[in-house]
């Protein structure tokens, strides 16, 4: 559960924002930060996968995050000291960086959901929602959440990040990260910090078009295959990719194709005999960061070895011929600036001596 749960496999959303009336002043961010919210101004606001909005008349002083993906990205933005809690906390090391130690400082509520008592009573005027518990998604097995009337009895504020929340109701696959790059444009211009917003979203872009440039041309059948190993969400029956999965498109801009493209959603389980069936040309081995080099490729290691000792799975081309990336799943499952460098990572596997 823990790792589906850190990939997005739940479903939910941070809005872009929306410009309301023309008389009302609250701003259009969605183009990439433009406008007065790029400077910070107010009013802005966001909407759910629903519709509902949430205007901001000031930036939010007390954020509390659902887990690790939204916590991460407002670090980045250098949002962090507003940040009071959080739910499914990073492990030590697993963010890069300066980042970890920022991350270490922040209260855990919960190890995995927040007890709906103690989000209601952290005092925080805005909760950043990874999970999905609005109406006709299903609460994903994501326990007693507040509703959205407790959340407004207790001054919280309660937004979603968009490129996980909406990632079911998608219109077709989801190839490219202009959903990721949106997230991080509508929590700048909630947190006044539209200007680092802009820079993250240009620096993912300078990388994803550098691959495009190189191997974007490349014939859809001529492209190699690729399969995401989720090896710590069980190996009786895999968990696999779909097509609406933000690793979907990370594995696409590589210039990849996803052997589970075919599958409108996020994940869902299958059978070793449909992996057999797709016989994948690379394998990338779905491991966490442990927190250290050492422990990461001990975990790696093992990944490989059942891959290589397993009936099911030793006979694939990929395992025979031993192509694997040791890519992190964190950078791959989850919305976020590393994204964009997984991206640059996966081609320069697949594509050598054409991606530097």
């Amino acid at each position: 559960m823990r790792s589906r749960v850190w990939g997005g496999t739940a479903v939910v959303v941070l809005g872009g924002l929306l410009a309301a009336g023309c008389g009302s002043g609250v701003k259009d961010a969605s183009d990439g930060g433009s406008g007065k919210a790029a400077s910070g101004g107010y009013p802005v606001s966001v909407t759910d996968c629903m519709g509902a909005k949430t205007t901001f008349s000031e930036a939010p002083k007390k954020i509390v995050t659902s887990n690790a993906s939204s916590l991460e990205l407002l670090l980045r933005l250098g949002a962090g000291d507003k940040v009071i809690g959080t739910g499914f906390p990073p492990g030590k090391g697993a963010l890069p960086g300066a980042l970890d130690a920022q991350a270490q400082k922040v209260d855990v509520l919960g190890k995995a959901v927040i007890p709906k008592e103690k989000l209601l009573g952290s005092g925080a005027d805005l909760y950043i929602d990874t999970f999905a518990a609005m109406g006709g998604m299903g609460g994903g097995g994501m326990g007693d959440v507040p509703t959205e009337e407790e959340f407004k009895a207790a001054g919280i504020k309660h937004i979603y990040l968009k490129s996980t929340a909406c990632a079911a109701q998608h219109k077709g696959p989801v190839t490219d990260l202009s959903a990721v790059e949106a997230d991080i444009t509508s929590l700048g211009a909630v947190t006044g910090t539209s200007a680092r917003a802009k820079e993250l979203v240009a620096g993912m872009k300078e990388k994803v078009d550098t691959v495009r440039k190189a191997v974007g041309g490349t014939p859809e059948g001529k492209r190699p295959t690729y399969f995401f190993f989720d090896y710590e969400a069980g190996t009786k029956q895999p968990t696999v990719i779909c097509n609406r999965q933000v690793a979907n498109a990370v594995i696409t801009l590589a210039g990849a194709r996803n052997v589970f493209a075919d599958c409108d959603g996020d994940r869902k389980q299958v059978g070793w005999e449909d992996v057999i069936a797709k016989n994948p040309d690379w394998i990338q081995l779905g491991i966490r960061n442990r927190g250290s080099a050492a422990a990461n490729k001990k975990a790696f290691d093992e990944a490989q070895q059942w891959l290589e000792s397993n009936p099911a799975a030793k006979g694939l081309k990929a395992v025979k011929e031993g192509h694997f990336l040791r890519i992190g799943s964190e950078q791959t499952t989850i919305a976020g600036v590393e994204n964009a460098e997984t991206v640059e990572a996966i081609a320069k596997t697949l594509y050598p001596g054409k991606v530097g």
